[in-house]
């Protein structure tokens, strides 16, 4: 029969399965038999035959043809009408799975184990010939189970998506590879988007992703990352993707290292721009994490694999430490020793690139900036003894893989179209391996880069973004001339700054500041009005600051409300506030009406606390009113709770409250803290019930709080046991330390490890800090670092206290630096402040060094601060920042051809 009838999409199709149904009813085959004659998967056979799925693929319906007998002609002209034009397997995006070479798709090579003799194949697992070196036996762990589940949707028919999470060489790429086997039998293909950059790949053929496609997104941070607002499009462009019931079913898989899933993950802080809306979006409830190592029954698994032959994975059982075995199969442990045992050159460009990576620059490293950087990496002896061509031989070196597979820094091989990285086209570019870009971030972190690498960064850097991260990292280490110099140079490239952006701001505030420190009043206005001009509110509020404080009024209110209207409504209410810091009673109140009338609900409680006539009980509430008109239930409840303790309104806020707060359990809560403040206990225990029967435990809590205070602790212990009773994991803290004050500290501890049990790493601090007053230190620290294991270093910082306040400042000093390598570089300032507290100024200066070096200069602000107020020139401490040696910088200008040497 001729298909030119068929000329209606819908039809065709449905007449090509009709076709097809047939032919298998004539032969009396079933779908599985005609699975197995045409040599596909039975899910492929089903879905070519069901009206609810996807037009077959060309090679699907040949394959039917032939195992059927049939015609093949007609059927591929009825799926043209149904499909539109034919598209060429080259035309396609992808290629099939089976095609694909795991390494291709940035599986780590495994560590090549040497051949015994002739011995040349014999591992268990997938094995090709062509591969550096064979992938050692796959070993599943939970997180395989879930990326299964998700491909068993896809393959019927529904479209899925799961981004592995997990620190470098943990096995997530392997994971996603083996996962996606069951659709090679389905005829899927898979489309890895990565030329000439992976954010212009995919934004320029996503639209062009066919049903049974699987999106391979692996480093995803090279998508979701890409600056100028394009990682948001990819991922509304995903969304729309796996929402479109045309082109299902696809399956997108990606990997993140955790801190860029927290980075997309957090929302944006209040007044910012949300940088991430969509891709947090896109991961909601799409996220899989692995493990750094292998629990118990993986490690089981490994050893009997290991044990049937596999000699990759025997070898890594050997000599992996704590269940690392992916890292150790990575290459990890002999990476390492390359770079701890690497020659001076060699040495000097791994911690170049390695500086750079941790302080933000981009994977892509020009030749140009390693080689100018490396040379203060090297002492006076080092480099004298450099060879002409001890570059070329560095390289060599650093080249070099282990085992055949990872190289410590690897040339990029770029195409032609490739505008990828950080420099010209033509300019060589290297790329540091990422399990010593991993070790780097915590073993350099205490470390400030030396000046030539700040100077080869602005000689040979020419990404605007780069450049605006490495001058945020300069000015956190309060080297304010690099930061100066950087930030200018990204503005010139064209990064100029985006509002919102949350650095640009700190690093704008900050360089302005230094510069009002050193009496350069004109230069930091100067560098404020380059972005105001541009309307970024950030600037113009930093701008209006330095008019108010110039007492130039009124272009202060103009600046200011060039920054409301701009989205950044602050401006107004900080001017609100300077103005009556200053005495300028009248101006404030006038500006303060002014945006009252615009419904701002900061000004309504700056307008009650700011004062009212005595008496006036009707005026004093009208803010309440106009609040829980808006049902701003909480803003009422904080100005009730002022008009509760003013002297004309005493007894007037509870009914107000009373109203507010309906249905709300928040409100007998605090209805509880006022009527027990005013000596009404019995009525604060029963609103404190009505409280925690609503789900607010935490009035138990602080009624408990203030009986103790009052000396009735048997009460306050009640109180306490009635809110752990009624669900509330926080009050054991509270009753623990009842108990160790009662002498009863395993009980104490007990209650914590219950609290802990709960997930609260929080309580770890309080279990450290219970065996360290114990006498208990060996106890203590064990705590501490299981706390910074689990990413809190808040418990480090509190033993570096206690050691210090007991006079051991040597032991207080070790612990925080420990939490400062795990992240918490506050230890450090806090210690600081304890020394210039006690005097050692000396001491407060060193520690204050090295927390600036470690990139948080808040400690020199700090120390400025005390000896301000101290009598000391608050002016005289760093007021042009410092040098890379940590010396105190000389004076330098603010224009863009500053010399920073």
């Amino acid at each position: 029969m001729s298909t030119d009838y068929f000329t209606d999409p819908d039809t065709a199709l449905t007449e090509l399965r009709a076709r097809l149904e047939t032919g298998r009813v004539a032969r009396g085959l079933t779908k599985t038999l005609l699975a197995s004659r045409a040599g596909l998967g039975r899910t492929v056979v089903s879905q070519a035959l069901s009206n609810s799925a996807p037009p077959p693929s060309p090679d699907t319906v040949g394959a039917l043809a032939r195992a059927l007998g049939l015609d093949v002609r007609p059927l591929l002209g009825l799926l043209t009408t149904a499909t539109g034009a034919m598209e060429s397997p080259a035309s396609m995006l992808g290629r099939p799975i089976e095609d694909w070479d795991p390494h291709d798709l940035e599986v780590h090579p495994a560590s090549a184990m040497p051949e015994p003799d002739s011995e040349s194949s014999g591992l268990i697992g997938t094995n090709r010939s062509s591969w550096v070196s064979p992938l050692p036996s796959y070993v599943r762990r939970p997180h395989d189970e879930e990326l299964a589940t998700l491909v068993a949707a896809a393959a019927n028919g529904h479209s899925r998506m799961a981004v592995l999470v997990g620190s470098s060489s943990t096995g997530k790429t392997r994971a996603c590879w083996e996962a996606v086997q069951p659709l090679a039998a389905e005829e899927w293909r898979l489309w890895h988007p990565f030329d000439p950059t992976r954010a212009e790949a995919v934004l320029a053929d996503l639209e062009r992703v066919a049903p049974r496609t699987v999106v391979w997104l692996n480093e995803a941070q090279h998508y979701f990352g890409a600056g100028q607002g394009v990682g948001e499009r990819i991922a509304a462009a995903l969304r729309t993707l796996l929402s479109d019931p045309n082109r299902q079913p696809v399956l997108i898989l990606g990997t993140l290292w955790p801190e860029y899933a927290t980075v997309y993950a957090a929302l944006p802080q209040q007044g910012l721009e949300d940088l991430h809306a969509q891709v947090r979006e896109l991961l909601a409830g799409r996220r899989i994490t692995l493990p750094d190592a292998f629990d118990a029954d993986a490690t089981d698994a490994t050893k009997m694999l290991a044990a049937a032959g596999d000699r990759q994975l025997a070898n890594a059982l050997a000599h992996a430490r704590d269940g690392r075995l992916t890292q150790y199969l990575a290459g990890a442990p002999e990476l390492l020793h390359r770079y701890e045992t690497a020659a001076p050159p060699v040495r000097a460009l791994l911690q170049a690139a390695m500086d750079a990576r941790r302080l933000g620059v981009g994977l892509y490293l020009p030749l140009l900036f390693l080689e100018q950087a490396a040379a203060d990496y090297l002492t006076e002896d080092e480099y004298s003894a450099l060879v002409d061509n001890w570059l070329e031989q560095a390289l060599a070196d650093a080249s070099n893989p282990v085992h055949g597979n990872l190289a410590p820094l690897r040339r990029v091989r770029r195409r032609p179209a490739d505008r990828a990285g950080t420099t010209a086209p033509d300019q060589p570019i290297y790329r540091l391996t990422d399990y010593l870009e991993q070790h780097a971030r915590r073993q350099r972190r205490l470390l400030c880069p030396p000046e030539s690498f700040w100077k080869a960064a602005y000689d040979h850097l020419t990404h605007s973004e780069d450049l605006a991260k490495l001058a945020e990292a300069a000015m956190d280490r309060y080297r304010a001339c690099w930061a100066h110099r950087l930030w200018d140079k990204a503005v010139r490239k064209g990064a100029l700054m985006l509002t919102g952006r949350r650095w640009d701001d700190r690093l704008l505030t900050r360089l302005v500041e230094l510069r009002e420190a050193a009496g350069d009043h004109g230069g930091a206005e100067q560098l404020v009005r380059q972005l105001a001009d541009a309307g970024d509110t950030a600037a113009l509020q930093q701008l209006a600051r330095m008019r108010e404080a110039a007492g130039d009024h009124e272009k202060a209110e103009q600046l200011a409300r060039q920054a409301a209207h701009g989205g950044n409504p602050g401006t107004l209410h900080e001017l609100i506030w300077l103005r009556e810091a200053a005495g300028d009673q009248e101006s404030a109140e006038r500006l303060l009406q002014q945006v009252t009338k615009e419904g701002s609900r900061y000004a309504l409680h700056r307008h009650f606390s700011m004062g009212q006539p005595a008496g006036d009980h009707e005026e004093a509430a009208q803010p309440v009113r106009q609040l829980a008109d808006a049902s701003a239930t909480a803003d009422a409840q904080h100005l009730a709770r002022m008009q509760e303790t003013t002297e004309s309104c005493v007894g007037a806020a509870n009914p107000l409250l009373r109203n507010v707060g309906a249905g709300d359990p928040t409100t007998p809560a605090e209805l509880a803290r006022m009527r027990e403040e005013a000596g009404d206990h019995d009525e604060a225990e029963q609103l404190a019930h009505r409280a925690a029967d609503a789900g607010n435990t935490d009035v138990l809590i602080r009624l408990a709080w203030v009986r103790e205070k009052n000396g009735d602790r048997e009460k306050a212990e009640c109180l306490l046991q009635q809110a752990i009773a009624a669900g509330s994991t926080y009050a054991l803290r509270p009753l623990a330390r009842l108990r160790e004050a009662a002498g009863d500290r395993e009980g104490a501890e007990n209650l914590l490890r219950r609290a802990i049990d709960t997930g609260s790493t929080y309580t770890l601090a309080h279990l450290a800090e219970l065996r360290e007053r114990a006498g208990d230190r060996e106890g203590a620290e064990l705590v501490a670092r299981e706390a910074a294991g689990a990413g809190s270093t808040y418990t480090l910082r509190q033993l570096a206290q206690m050691r210090e306040a007991a006079g051991d400042h040597v032991e207080a000093e070790r612990l925080a630096r420990q939490a400062a390598y795990a992240g918490g570089t506050i230890a450090l300032t806090k210690l600081a402040e304890l020394r210039e507290g006690a005097g050692d100024h000396n001491g407060a200066e060193r520690l204050a060094l090295q927390a600036a070096d470690a990139g948080d200069s808040s400690a020199l602000r700090l120390l400025a601060e005390i000896r301000h107020e101290a009598g000391a020139s608050k002016d005289g401490l760093w007021p042009y920042g410092l040098e890379p040696d940590g010396r105190p910088s000389a004076p330098w200008d603010v224009s863009p051809s500053v010399d920073c040497l």
